[in-house]
């Protein structure tokens, strides 16, 4: 059985810091003819509404994504699966929460589910006023199930802080050979959230669907996204913004395609050259045969020195994450039947 905190209620709010959302993944979740399962944007558009709703109901406050990472897809939902995304905090700071998130999924015909997805996202309170981060109340670990995932939660945060160094000695406006793909287009009143920007979860729904999209031109495959190393968040979006989201391949392995995708965003009337990095992502893919089983990547190799530095930059930050070895934030995945 996958690993859930006993109920602690913050003595301020009497609220939880737990939240499950439970619900059937259907038909038009699906982005690919064919697929196995729903697409890696579709399950991490899940989390955030999962994660932003247990963020909002410790805090008291609107929140707002931050950060998203160490996101590992295990497996595929199919269609017509019964699916729950559980969230929980694992620590605060002051205006921050730090959310461990797991999706799981059962046939409804037996109910037993296993764990598809998992990471940790971290969201900040704000002031609707403002705009201003604001405290949020401390959670203190009461039970060594609280104190282990603290303590797994707090691992990550040095690893976190190399990587965006690491991220912050790179350029991506240079001459350039690499495989990509750019999407522009308007954001949408039906993207918005309840604080009146772009939902967090969409914005990684657009990210995985580039991602893919590439992928997919450049293997000649249908690709699946199976991990993502990091998502920040450095602006919010509004409605009716030119959305550009700009997919690069950074390197491949025998297997992977690993990709720096940036969102930019900004009013349309200023013109493409006047937008602004909202979001980064690196997410890896792979390419999968026609039983959808993986397969070799076809290979890239950089000739430009920005493609390059770009390789050797992706190597980085893998092996920073090899180097860091963060405390897993949840435990070995079980069988666990429906209630």
């Amino acid at each position: 059985m996958s690993l859930t905190l006993p109920e602690q209620e913050n003595t301020e709010t009497g609220k939880s810091p737990s939240i499950t959302l439970r619900f059937m993944a259907a038909p038009t979740d699906m982005t690919i003819a064919g697929a196995q399962g729903i697409g890696g944007g579709r399950v991490l558009e899940w989390i955030d509404k999962a994660a932003y709703a247990c963020a909002v109901q410790w805090s008291g406050m609107y929140c707002v994504t931050a950060y998203v990472g160490h996101i590992h897809f295990t497996r595929p939902i199919p269609s017509g699966h019964l699916v729950e995304v559980r969230s929980r905090i694992a620590m605060t700071g002051r205006s921050s929460m730090h959310i461990v998130n797991e999706v799981l999924s059962a046939d409804p015909r037996d109910g037993i589910f296993t764990r598809a997805c998992d990471c940790l996202v971290i969201f900040v309170a704000k002031d609707p006023e403002t705009g201003k981060s604001t405290p949020v109340p401390s959670f203190e670990p009461s039970s060594d199930d609280h104190r282990r995932v603290w303590e797994a939660a707090e691992s990550r945060i040095e690893l976190r802080k190399a990587i965006e160094e690491e991220m912050e000695k790179q350029t991506y406006d240079g001459p350039s050979d690499a495989p990509r793909m750019i999407n522009r287009f308007l954001a949408k009143p039906t993207d918005v959230n309840w604080g009146g920007k772009v939902h967090g979860g969409t914005a990684m729904e657009w990210i995985d669907e580039a991602g893919a999209a590439c992928t997919m031109e450049w293997s000649g495959e249908h690709t699946v996204a199976v991990y993502a190393g990091g998502i920040r968040f450095y602006r919010p979006i509004s409605i009716g913004d030119l959305i550009e989201v700009d997919a690069r391949m950074m390197r491949t392995d025998a297997r992977s395609m690993q990709m720096s995708i940036h969102v930019r965003s900004g009013n349309p009337r200023g013109g493409r050259q006047n937008l602004e990095t909202a979001i980064h992502a690196t997410v890896s893919y792979m390419a999968m045969d026609a039983d959808w089983q993986p397969i070799a990547a076809r290979q890239f190799t950089p000739k430009t020195a920005e493609d390059k530095a770009l390789w050797e930059h992706a190597g980085i930050l893998r092996n920073l994450r090899g180097q860091y070895s963060p405390k897993p934030l949840v435990v070995a995945p079980q069988h666990q039947h429906l209630d």
